[in-house]
C-alpha cells in the first residue's frame, strides 16, 4: 500500500467525509474504524454533517482521539445560521457551534461558510457576522459565496480584513469563483464534480491542472477537498491527486517556522 503525502506539508487534502467505497477498500489498512482507516491515508477530511446537525462535543473529541496529531479537521458551519439566520442575531448559535467542534482542538484545522445562492451581500450584514465570529475564534476560516455581490471590492476587502478566504469551488456559479480569493493567507478548493455536480469524476488531464494550482503557493496553507462523493468518484479522485503530487516532489520540503 503506498504511504500518503508526508505531513511536513502545507497541503491538506481529502474529502468531504470518511467513507470508504468498496472498490477502494484496498488502498487502506484492514483494521479501525472508517475515521481511522482514511486517515491512514490522508492529511485532512471535510465536516458536512455538521451543516445538517449538530454533534456533541465528546464526538468531536472522539474523532480528535482517531487520528495522527498532523491530521485536520475542516468543518462546515450549520444551516441554522448561514441559511436560515442567513447570518443575523447568530451570535448564540456560533457560540454553541463553536462550542461543539471546539473539541477537535489542534486538530480543528478550518471552518467552511456556505451561502445559499440567494443571499446577497451587505455590508452592515456581513461585518456584523464576521466580527462576531473573530471574537470567538482566530483560526482558519473560508466562505463559499454563491451569489454574484460577493464579487464587489468592498466585499473582497472586507474578507481580506476578517482574515477569510474565498473558496475556489468547481463548478461555480460566479464568475472567478473556481479561484482561491478574499484573504490570501488560505486557499481552499472545493471540487464538487462537473458537469454533473457530486457525481462526475475526474479524469487525469484535469487532475493534474489541480496538482499545479495546488503547488503553486507550497507556503500558504492550502485545502483541497472532493465533494464528487455521490458515486463515489471522491476517494479514488482524491487517490489519484495525491500520486500526482507525490510523484511531483512539491511538497517533501519542510514547513517553514
Amino acid at each position: 500500500m503506498a504511504t500518503r503525502l508526508p505531513h511536513a506539508s502545507n497541503l491538506f487534502l481529502g474529502c468531504a467525509g470518511w467513507s470508504l467505497p468498496r472498490a477502494q477498500w484496498s488502498s487502506f489498512p484492514d483494521e479501525g474504524t472508517h475515521l481511522q482507516r482514511y486517515s491512514a491515508r490522508f492529511t485532512a477530511v471535510e465536516i458536512n454533517s455538521s451543516f445538517y446537525r449538530p454533534h456533541r462535543p465528546a464526538t468531536y473529541a472522539k474523532w480528535a482521539d482517531s487520528v495522527a496529531p498532523a491530521f485536520r479537521f475542516s468543518v462546515k458551519v450549520p444551516k441554522q445560521i448561514t441559511h436560515e439566520r442567513r447570518l443575523l442575531d447568530c451570535e448564540g448559535l456560533v457560540d454553541e457551534f463553536l462550542g461543539q467542534c471546539s473539541q477537535l482542538g489542534e486538530k480543528l484545522g478550518c471552518l467552511l461558510i456556505q451561502l445559499p445562492p440567494s443571499l446577497a451581500f451587505d455590508n452592515a450584514q456581513a461585518e456584523a457576522f464576521f466580527r462576531a465570529l473573530r471574537d470567538r475564534y482566530p483560526g482558519d476560516a473560508v466562505l463559499e459565496p454563491r451569489h454574484p455581490s460577493w464579487l464587489a471590492p468592498h466585499a473582497m476587502a472586507m474578507l481580506q480584513a476578517e482574515r477569510i478566504g474565498r473558496v475556489a469551488a468547481d463548478p461555480s456559479p460566479l464568475p472567478g469563483g473556481d479561484q482561491p480569493a478574499g484573504w490570501p493567507g488560505i486557499r481552499y478548493y472545493r471540487l464538487h464534480g462537473s458537469p454533473k455536480i457530486y457525481y462526475t469524476p475526474y479524469d487525469d488531464v484535469r487532475l493534474k491542472q489541480i496538482a499545479q494550482a495546488l503547488q503553486a503557493a507550497p507556503d500558504t496553507p492550502t485545502w483541497c477537498i472532493f465533494d464528487n462523493t455521490a458515486s463515489g468518484a471522491a476517494t479514488p479522485d482524491a487517490l489519484r491527486l495525491m500520486e500526482l503530487l507525490r510523484d511531483s516532489n512539491a511538497y517533501r520540503r519542510p514547513v517553514r517556522p
